[in-house]
């Protein structure tokens, strides 16, 4: 029998508000099947998301996989809170970008909250 990943949102577990704890927003693009709509999506989401106080800390392929590592193009965003990564996420602005995305890219997007 395979491994299913269990599916969670940010109401399927404890872990609190963590309001005052850095937040790191993390994209992995699986697969790009537009590049086009990605460079468009790109243009609009990353003033966006520095607007709403993101900060890029990595973005590109990595240099180095390990264990189940795939090349895939990942960016983190650094932002004060979690719950101002899930503010910025949810902005007319960014939507706006996700738009355009338009199924470009198949990607598994996360907010993790930093190490207190």
């Amino acid at each position: 029998m395979a491994w299913i990943p269990e599916q969670r949102t940010r109401h399927s577990f404890d872990v609190g508000d963590d309001d005052g704890m850095t937040a790191y927003w993390i994209s992995i693009y699986q697969e790009i099947s537009d590049q086009a709509k990605v460079e468009a999506y790109a243009e609009l989401a990353g003033p966006a998301l520095r607007r709403a106080g993101g900060t890029y800390v990595a973005r590109g392929l990595p240099e180095e996989t390990y264990e189940l590592g795939q090349m895939t193009r990942t960016v983190v965003i650094e932002f004060e809170s979690v719950d101002a990564a899930r503010a910025a996420h949810d902005s007319a602005e960014y939507q706006e970008a996700l738009a355009v995305l338009d199924g470009g890219a198949v990607r598994d997007m996360r907010i993790v909250p930093g190490v207190a």
